[in-house]
């Protein structure tokens, strides 16, 4: 049987076709998809290009493209199509991120012309919750960062991005899309924090929600509170929240080698169910 394949950039009206794949896999592409529903497919407004895979003239497989290359839903032949189309653009992204067997496999297409990475997270557990913990008590001091809370908030966000990526978000722009960002989830909500004396003890955001899934990002504690347990009673609070106020699922991946996170979070009431892949630039 003859199988009739193309790739190309999808457009506005793919929007349905996407989202029925995005919606195939809510926890592992609630990032992308939470931003296709929010900007739809145009990529000036989705501030990248949608590629789509086809097979026998139906949408199987996506790939983002734009500050992360992001491989979802993808089959071995959509991943060697979906290298052959980033080796002809060349390289516009950041990072490459996604589910950990198709980005590896991509990553190995790509890196005769692309690398040396910067740094490459092999295995990074991918985990999800539907219901609170049981056995830790949420921090009754976490709570939602004010609107008039940026300058509080924002070193600690410094400080988590360069101690997890090893560069500053600062650096290029002088950190204007980073506080954007950061003002983003400030504004809708999705920022939460312990603050005492006017300063950041604990902090994590809903980085990614959709009416599926959300995914919690940027768990930080205070070098000086650090082995004190505030990591388990806060984020125990976030998810409280979270599984209050946005998605009856609630995820988040971590390295695989910071064994304690991973150990807190299970005391949370996360397992883990999958794993993605980091390769930065």
């Amino acid at each position: 049987m003859l199988t009739q394949t193309t790739t190309r950039v999808l457009e506005p009206a793919d929007l349905g076709a996407a989202l029925a794949v995005l919606e195939s896999a809510p926890v592992e592409n609630a990032f992308v998809a939470a931003r296709v529903q929010a900007a739809g497919l145009d990529p000036w407004r989705l501030g990248g290009e949608m590629w789509g895979w086809y097979a026998d003239g139906r949408l199987r497989s996506l790939c983002y493209s734009g500050a992360n290359l992001v491989p979802m839903c993808a089959t071995p032949d959509a991943v060697r199509a979906f290298a052959d189309r980033a080796r002809r653009t060349g390289r516009r992204c950041s990072s490459i991120v996604g589910p950990a067997e198709p980005t590896a496999e991509l990553w190995r297409l790509l890196e005769p012309g692309w690398g040396p990475a910067r740094d490459i997270r092999a295995r990074q557990p991918l985990m999800v919750t539907e219901e609170p913990s049981a056995d830790v008590e949420p921090d009754p001091f976490v709570r939602r960062v004010g609107r008039n809370e940026m300058d509080v908030i924002m070193p600690a966000c410094v400080s988590m991005f360069t101690e997890e990526v090893g560069i500053s978000p600062m650096a290029g722009d002088g950190g204007l899309l980073y506080q954007a960002r950061v003002a983003e989830l400030v504004g809708s909500g999705r920022s939460f924090a312990r603050i005492e004396d006017g300063k950041v003890v604990f902090k994590a955001e809903i980085g990614a929600a959709t009416s599926h899934a959300c995914q919690i990002q940027g768990v930080w504690v205070a070098p000086e509170h650090r082995g004190k347990g505030l990591s388990e009673t806060g984020m125990a609070a976030v998810l409280r929240y979270a599984l209050a106020d946005v998605a009856p699922v609630v995820s988040l991946y971590v390295n695989d080698y910071n064994t304690p996170a991973r150990a807190a979070y299970r005391r949370v009431g996360f397992r883990e169910v999958g794993a993605f892949m980091s390769v930065l630039f």
